[in-house]
């Protein structure tokens, strides 16, 4: 371990130890209160441009599973080929590290992926301070080397860095899907194929009207949804047709705007496995995995649209439906990976819609 700095743009200054990659990386601060599964979220590109704080105190004490040289989306522990984050803070980083599944090092990982990490700080206060003040800038500064200027990732489109950039095709069901991938998590296509369905991914700017699909899913992905209104204009024209759709995270914000509705940043987002979600018109609350910076207005909801979920610990929109047409939308990760699988059957929901 060796020198390290993390600056905040409003001036606050940590000293602490680096590790991973000796480069210094500029993004948001955000944070997450998850305690396991740091290998599915770092692969998570909806993490793209984010300095990650991670609140639980020991981290990387189980490692990193499956770091093979070739990415294979259906037996891959991870959510995509590449770490996406750009920085990482912890309080403590394991240096040994036990796990039947483990085959190197976090530090090794992220080394290898050209990721600063920085130990030795306070995260307990650093996540007060962001729930306080919001999310902010911030730069890892290793060996002195600082990047300059504070990059802030939601003044960019970040969705054209991580989409794919040619369509792919996994499965062979008789029904067929289409993801709109904006971002779109591994776990995702795995849960539609282990569903018996035919999938498709198409990059975020695809003309979806050209092909021929049963059913149209809009994937995770990073940034603000005000910025792909070239994917929103490809949404609203299969509404027009009526085929089935089902957004997730960003493709819940992606299907909301192409609905009518409008959408906003959050002051420090949701992040972790542990968001608790209750439907609407019921009692019933489902522990959710999320990922997000931003929420759709809920009073912006055109008529024939509904809330279907809503988060019980701030009250925002989780989820939303059209009354007699099958579509529908959720904020939260049903595919989870890392978090509880209690919403996997709105993969089940969508395969009858079909």
């Amino acid at each position: 371990m060796y020198s390290a700095k993390l600056i905040f743009a409003d001036g606050t200054v940590l000293q602490g130890r680096g590790f991973g990659s000796h480069r210094s990386a500029s993004g948001e601060a955000v944070f997450n209160t998850g305690m396991v599964g740091y290998p599915e979220c770092f692969t998570d590109p909806s993490y793209y441009g984010q300095i990650l704080i991670l609140t639980y105190p020991i981290i990387g004490n189980y490692g990193v599973p499956g770091l093979g040289s070739t990415f294979d989306l259906m037996k891959s522990p991870f959510e995509s080929d590449r770490v996406h984050i750009a920085g990482l803070v912890v309080s403590e980083i394991s240096e040994n590290y036990s796990h039947w599944n483990s085959v190197g090092s976090l530090h090794d990982w992220l080394t290898l992926q050209g990721v600063p990490g920085i130990s030795g700080i306070d995260t307990r206060f650093l996540t007060q301070k962001l729930r306080e003040q919001g999310a902010t800038l911030a730069k890892i500064v290793q060996n002195g080397n600082d990047p300059g200027d504070f990059w802030d990732p939601n003044q960019e489109n970040l969705v054209p860095r991580v989409s794919t950039r040619q369509p792919l095709e996994y499965g062979c069901g008789k029904k067929r899907v289409l993801v709109i991938d904006c971002g779109c998590k591994s776990n995702i296509v795995r849960s539609l194929v282990r569903r018996g369905l035919s999938v498709k991914t198409v990059p975020w700017d695809w003309d979806i009207t050209c092909e021929s699909f049963d059913g149209l899913v809009i994937s995770n992905g990073p940034g603000d949804p005000k910025l792909l209104e070239t994917t929103v204009e490809g949404i609203r024209k299969i509404l027009d047709i009526g085929k089935p759709i089902f957004g997730i995270c960003l493709g819940h914000q992606l299907l909301a705007r192409a609905a009518g509705a409008s959408t906003y940043k959050l002051k420090f987002g949701h992040r972790s496995q542990n968001q608790p979600c209750i439907q609407v018109g019921t009692k019933r609350c489902y522990i959710t995995s999320q990922n997000h910076g931003y929420a759709v207005a809920e009073e912006s909801l055109p008529q024939n649209w509904e809330p279907w979920f809503f988060n019980a610990n701030d009250g925002t929109n989780e989820g939303l439906r059209h009354r007699s047409k099958p579509f529908f939308s959720v904020q939260f990760h049903p595919e989870a990976s890392p978090g509880p699988l209690d919403t996997s059957f709105l993969f089940d929901d969508f395969v009858k819609l079909l």
